[in-house]
């Protein structure tokens, strides 16, 4: 086995970065090479993604890439947010910008759906945890509109990166299994689903695996990046989560993770869904996962409700410095206010704090009187989110929990991670914050044949060579975070 250069295209919600990483036996090394911001825009009353200064931004980082260390690259994998499409007509030409999965339209669509599939009978196939924005919801909503007539194929964000660099048409099956459009117990397009609704079948590409080779940089892109081919581009986990969940330190089967971003996935690791109606209520999702495992897990709004907070007071000209917040929220009483964080009031973007204040005071609590309250007050909702949700993944699906792995960003929040080993009763293991790209470049580097193995064995690597801390929790906190659940619920 050899080394290779590798690069991780790894896309989130509010940033994008390139990422140059040097994989071999017992060698994973893992740099930054280019970020770049993920700003949504507004046009006419939608919110979009604006896609090609992404694209700019990938392909910059490849340049940046492949001259990092004089090797050139031996392969690239990308990786995103889920659910959001860019459409394609017959000449692959983009009919529009992606909307934006905040984009208060998608809902609309909702009662159409279920009109035509009861939401029990879309569990049932799909396993998909109901949100509004959902693709099934999006596309139906799509199909009522002008212009969808030119629509010849939909392609999931990396896969639509995947066609602009290589040519190739397709979609890699775990965020493909987040349309809300695939059979969880097949791991094919629900063909009979998708006919009811009234879409074209042509819309959706042939499925691909994480490890397929997907095809190889086009003469176009190799002159714009500098890059020398031939250049493969490798189909990983490409919905960020499943590479995130890849790049899990866990040593055994026994973990839950919660992946801590934007969004925060939590959950636990299966090798078969749970479609049963508890589920379904409990609004848990079935998403696939590499190697044929099933990410079984429920979003929580996540570290969003904190950038929209800092968004807010830097735009009104007030003190916004996280680390300084921290260890003042860190000062603050416990559970001296705490919300649902999936009340659907803090889904678009917008005054945040205000928000919350108001779901205090209609829940009978004193809203936060500072900054410093209210950051407490959001990481006390989520630390007790992440609590219920442990819990019940652990007892929806029969995997007994010993430690919780806290990935990507919000890693680097120690008041975070010791107050959901306090909710949780259990050891929090708290990184790699890179958990997505690493998971990335470890299915390239197995696709490539610089390493072997199943999931133990690339996760054992990440063991070898990635820090990591640890958080116990808290002797004697575990009566006043029932009491506190009690409250909230």
């Amino acid at each position: 086995m050899t080394e290779l250069t590798l690069a991780a295209v790894d896309l989130g919600a509010s940033s994008g970065r390139v990422m140059a990483a040097r994989v071999g036996p017992g060698r994973l090394e893992l740099s930054e090479v280019n970020r770049f911001v993920n700003r949504p825009v507004r046009v006419a009353g939608t919110l979009y993604w604006d896609v090609l200064a992404l694209y700019g931004g990938v392909l910059d980082g490849l340049r940046a890439a492949g001259r990092l260390d004089g090797r050139g690259l031996d392969g690239i994998g990308i990786d995103s947010w889920a659910v959001d499409v860019g459409l394609l007509d017959a000449d692959g030409v983009l009919v529009g910008n992606p909307v934006h999965y905040r984009d208060t339209r998608h809902a609309a669509a909702v009662p159409d759906v279920h009109a035509l599939v009861s939401p029990e009978e879309l569990y049932r196939v799909s396993g998909l945890q109901h949100l509004p924005f959902n693709t099934v919801f999006q596309l139906v909503g799509a199909s009522r509109r002008a212009g969808f007539g030119a629509a010849e194929r939909a392609l999931l964000i990396p896969d639509l990166l995947t066609c602009w660099l290589t040519g190739a048409v397709g979609a890699e099956v775990t965020n493909a299994s987040t349309t809300g459009l695939l059979d969880a117990g097949t791991r094919q397009w629900a063909w009979e689903l998708i006919d009811r609704l009234g879409l074209p079948r042509p819309l959706f590409p042939p499925l691909t695996q994480p490890g397929d080779r997907l095809g190889e940089l086009t003469a176009d892109v190799l002159a714009e990046t500098g890059l020398t081919g031939p250049v493969p581009v490798t189909a990983v986990g490409s919905h960020d989560t499943a590479s995130a969940v890849v790049g899990v330190p866990a040593e055994s089967a026994r973990f839950a993770y919660v992946s801590c971003g934007t969004w925060s996935l939590v959950g636990v690791e299966l090798d078969a869904p749970v479609l049963t109606e508890a589920s379904r209520r409990a609004g848990f999702t079935n998403e696939l996962g590499v190697d044929g495992t099933v990410r079984y897990l429920r979003n929580v709004m996540g570290l969003w409700l904190l950038q929209e907070s800092l968004r807010t007071w830097q735009a009104a000209g007030l003190p916004a410095d996280l680390t300084e917040l921290l260890h003042a929220a860190a000062r603050e009483p416990a559970f001296g206010a705490v919300v649902d964080c999936d009340d659907d009031r803090f889904l678009p973007p917008g005054d945040m704090p205000a928000r919350i204040a108001e779901v205090c005071r209609e829940t009978g609590q004193t809203p936060p009187q500072s900054q410093a309250a209210t950051v407490r007050c959001i990481l006390d909702s989520l630390a007790l989110a992440y609590r219920r949700t442990v819990r019940r993944a652990a007892e929806l699906s029969g995997q007994p929990v010993d430690v919780v792995h806290l990935v990507g960003g919000g890693a680097r929040n120690a008041l975070l991670c010791q107050l959901t080993a306090d909710a949780c009763g259990l050891p929090v293991v708290a990184g790699p914050v890179e958990a997505a790209a690493l998971g990335n470049v470890l299915v390239q580097a197995r696709a490539g044949g610089a390493l072997t193995g199943g999931l133990p064995e690339l996760r054992a690597l990440l063991g070898q060579t990635q820090d990591v801390v640890r958080y116990e929790p808290t002797s004697g906190a575990e009566a006043a975070w029932a009491a506190a659940e009690v409250r909230l619920a």
